[in-house]
């Protein structure tokens, strides 16, 4: 495309928030402003953690790339307030990684493959939404460039292969992504993957009730036993929307979170400072529901929300108790949504134990771009040999669903 540059960017705070929100908008909670700064200013994403900020920006000028690189009479730091002043008409998400942590699209065989070789798997290049396995746009495009959203990934995809080889990167990853970008990128020969997801479908249900007339005799009376077993243990529930969440529930909260990690042997990948800040940055979108027993807080689970999407995250809990992470995680949050009329319900990565409380298989996708051409044959053949696998997985867990045969509410 004519008269575009593009810019590599080591914080977030160098494109600002008015200009990133200009073009991002603040409807996915993942990639707002607020969200990936408060990762930052908190050192969740940095070189230590191996999330390297490295955002591209994508400005429109009055010149031609090559007339602007022939001009040798600006230094570096005017030329990059020249640039910043042209509109700013893409944004991508874009890490350094030196690891594979917190990605939730497994590749940690390919970097073993690599270094078998005696090749370095990284750094790599990642675009995502860190520790967030929720699919949504990795490509901003500003309003007036709408009608050119597939040349700008295919100029973004080229500066970013000339980028990686200057930084001595091995790959780049785009994950979770749209279907439309996932098939824009494969066009470009960076390779599509794909896995499953289950989420749950709000089928314009008035009540928790309703949701249950629709599955079969027998998992609706396996889920109404579930909620009576934790309602006798005499546990209620809570919600709070983010701006009235107390000191003390984050306090709890990132007890319980850190215990839930501590118990698998890890460290939760996020800080107590980075929920504090999008605890006073982006309120609005947050939903906090505490397990109570006793007057006493036992278990919580925190929501990201937008009018159309309830996003289950994190979570944790005192002590085990026999369904309670089903009651808080999956029921308490079918029932704001549809106490709310919230169309749908994304819960995250992986749990097949959710097919029988009605969250439907689906397909999500990723984009790998290697450097090397013999390893990006192997991974290519790799990945057209686990695409069927990937089809028949969700097709023997579509029938598990435990929706009645005549209804046709599931999702296709």
């Amino acid at each position: 495309m004519e008269n575009l540059r593009i810019q590599f960017v080591k914080s977030i705070e160098e494109i600002g928030q008015k200009r990133w929100c200009s073009v991002v908008g603040a409807k996915n909670p993942f990639t707002r402003y607020e969200f990936l700064h408060g990762l930052e200013q908190t050192e969740c994403t940095s070189e230590q953690s191996g999330w390297a900020p490295y955002h591209i920006a994508v400005y429109h000028t009055g010149e031609s790339e090559a007339e602007a690189g022939s001009n040798s009479n600006t230094n570096t730091n005017t030329q990059i307030k020249e640039l910043t002043q042209n509109p700013l008409v893409c944004l991508v998400p874009l890490y350094l990684k030196t690891n594979s942590w917190g990605e939730y699209v497994f590749d940690w065989s390919w970097a073993n493959a690599y270094q078998s070789h005696g090749l370095e798997y990284y750094p790599k290049f990642v675009t995502a939404t860190p520790f967030t396995p929720s699919s949504g746009k990795r490509f901003f495009v500003s309003e007036s460039f709408q009608n050119k959203v597939g040349e700008l990934i295919k100029f973004v995809t080229e500066k970013v292969k000339d980028e990686a080889e200057k930084a001595g990167v091995s790959s780049w990853h785009i994950l979770f992504p749209t279907e439309f970008e996932n098939a824009c990128l494969d066009d470009l020969g960076v390779q599509a993957r794909v896995g499953t997801q289950f989420h749950w479908y709000n089928r314009n249900f008035k009540t928790f009730d309703d949701f249950l007339d629709v599955l079969t005799s027998r998992k609706r009376k396996s889920i109404r036993k579930e909620r009576k077993k934790v309602a006798d243990e005499g546990i209620t529930f809570t919600r709070t929307e983010g701006a009235a969440i107390s000191d003390q529930q984050w306090d709890d909260f990132y007890l319980f979170y850190q215990s839930t990690y501590l118990m698998r042997g890890q460290q939760g990948y996020l800080s107590k400072a980075f929920f504090t800040a999008i605890g006073n940055s982006m309120s609005e979108q947050i939903l906090l529901i505490n397990a109570v027993q006793e007057g006493r807080s036992i278990a919580a689970a925190l929501f990201f929300k937008n009018e159309d999407t309830l996003f289950g995250r994190y979570w944790g809990s005192a002590a085990d108790y026999q369904f309670l992470h089903f009651e808080t995680c999956y029921y308490q949050g079918q029932d704001y949504a549809i106490e709310k009329g919230i169309s749908s319900f994304d819960s995250g990565a992986q749990g097949e134990h959710k097919i029988q409380r009605g969250f439907e298989p689906i397909i999500t996708h990723s984009n790998h771009w290697l450097a090397h051409p013999a390893f990006a044959d192997a991974i290519k053949k790799f990945l057209d040999e686990e695409r069927p696998h990937i089809a028949s997985y969700r097709k023997s867990a579509e029938a598990l669903l435990p929706y009645k045969v005549e209804d046709d509410s599931k999702n296709p």
